[in-house]
């Protein structure tokens, strides 16, 4: 089977030439006339394009692009391919996507010379729905992700068992996992029994056993107090130093970016990291500031003023009505900034905090984390459904890759928010339209 791949899968993702197994991978000559534009872009997209021209120069040193050069063992031939005339005849050609009409006219080459089927891999929408009218078989890139946002991981689940074993755990304040009970580490576990009595905890592999939650709804953290099982379990993992990397997923109104800065705060104050960090993505990201004016706080205010708004909530909490976000910031060791400039950095023993992390792509998701020294949390929050980059959709973005991959292992934990808790309106309008 050949599988060609359009500009925007590779720089998603420079390895998907890989996931192909023994089929064969066609790149369309004309795919790196746009890698080419963006080569020298100070972005992920610059990066990735610098990564494609890298792997495809050491493949294209080990034999002819033209005939195909293998990929690896148990993995088929990579091919560079074009149509043999310049015309391209495709129905309704337009100077606005003569390079989707490039890549269209040389899938219709493959299929006329090959005997094998032939798939357009992209994540453009509207090329697939082109693809399709001119009867190519389509995909659309998905990698690890999950194939439907519904099947993500949420990090809890409930399970029915006998009395005894809730109060066991109660008593004792731990209970061994059982056999029955498929849990990854550090999810949380609502036990029931048939008596309608039930207990809240959270599977830690070191001991193999599902600890329990203890006065989950008497703690206050930065002021703020849980109102739903799902915040217990949040502020469960974010103050566990135990866990350096934390996963929280929900729409909009659950809290996700107040209780990680609540936890943040919280964990400063005790002195548990030398710094708090909050940021999040200045759309596209890499994209300059300066077309703002004012200084660095002026050009930021309309990107981190999501930031600032939960940390005056916060402030109004523990100092009263009138106190604004800069007397936290002004008596902690606080820095809100973007994520443009994170390459290169180390940040050891600090908390972070990265909002709306649901618009990076999985590399830029590596990025970051790899950015992480000794003795550092870092907190990732998003909503899937909300979505501003056009490289990304619910399922491939960066956040929802990290979830999938890191969801057994030791070092992270995860939790979905379903409850809006901003206001009935809120929570209303995020249900029904």
């Amino acid at each position: 089977m050949n599988y060609v791949l359009d500009t925007n899968v590779l720089l998603h993702d420079p390895n998907a030439i890989y996931e192909y197994g023994p089929n064969d991978v066609i790149i369309p000559l004309y795919v790196f006339d746009e890698v080419d534009k963006f080569k020298k872009e100070l972005s992920q997209r610059g990066k990735s394009s610098r990564e494609v021209i890298r792997k495809i120069e050491s493949l294209r040193q080990k034999g002819s692009l033209i005939q195909g050069v293998k990929l690896g063992e148990n993995l088929g031939l990579i091919m560079v391919k074009y149509p043999p005339k310049m015309t391209l005849d495709i129905p309704f050609e337009s100077k606005h996507s003569e390079m989707d009409n490039a890549i269209l006219a040389t899938v219709l080459h493959v299929m006329k010379i090959s005997s094998e089927p032939t798939i357009l891999v992209t994540m453009d929408v509207n090329l697939r729905i082109r693809a399709d009218a001119l009867n190519i078989k389509v995909e659309e890139y998905e990698g690890d992700a999950p194939k439907k946002i519904d099947e993500l991981y949420s990090g809890d689940q409930e399970i029915t068992t006998s009395q005894d074993v809730i109060d066991e755990l109660y008593k004792t304040g731990a209970v061994n996992r059982q056999e029955h009970w498929d849990l990854y580490p550090h999810e949380f576990v609502t036990l029931k029994s048939d008596d309608s009595s039930s207990a809240l905890g959270r599977y830690v592999l070191k001991t193999n056993q599902v600890h329990l939650i203890p006065n989950a709804k008497k703690r206050m953290v930065s002021g703020l107090k849980s109102r739903n099982k799902e915040q217990i379990f949040a502020f469960d993992i974010l103050l566990d130093p135990d866990i350096p990397i934390v996963t929280l997923v929900g729409k909009a109104g659950t809290g996700k970016t107040l209780l990680a800065i609540a936890a943040g705060l919280e964990a400063l104050e005790h002195d548990s990291y030398k710094a708090l960090v909050v940021s999040r993505p200045v759309f596209p990201m890499g994209k300059e500031l300066g077309f703002l004016p004012g200084d660095l706080d002026s050009k930021l205010n309309p990107w981190m003023q999501p930031i600032y708004d939960n940390m005056e909530l916060i402030a109004h909490l523990k100092n009263g009505l009138g106190a604004t976000y800069r007397d936290i910031v002004a008596q902690e060791n606080i820095r809100i900034e973007p994520l443009t400039y994170i390459r290169g950095r180390s940040l050891p023993n600090q908390y972070i905090i990265v909002d709306e992390a649901q618009n990076l792509t999985p590399h830029e998701v590596k990025t970051i984390i790899t950015r992480c020294g000794d003795g550092t949390k870092i907190v990732l929050t998003g909503d899937p459904y909300q979505i501003d980059n056009p490289y990304v959709d619910a399922t491939n973005n960066g956040l929802s890759y990290l979830v999938e991959k890191f969801k057994g292992q030791d070092v992270a934990a995860h939790i979905t928010l379903t409850h809006g808790e901003r206001s009935k309106l809120a929570e209303l309008a995020s249900n029904i339209l």
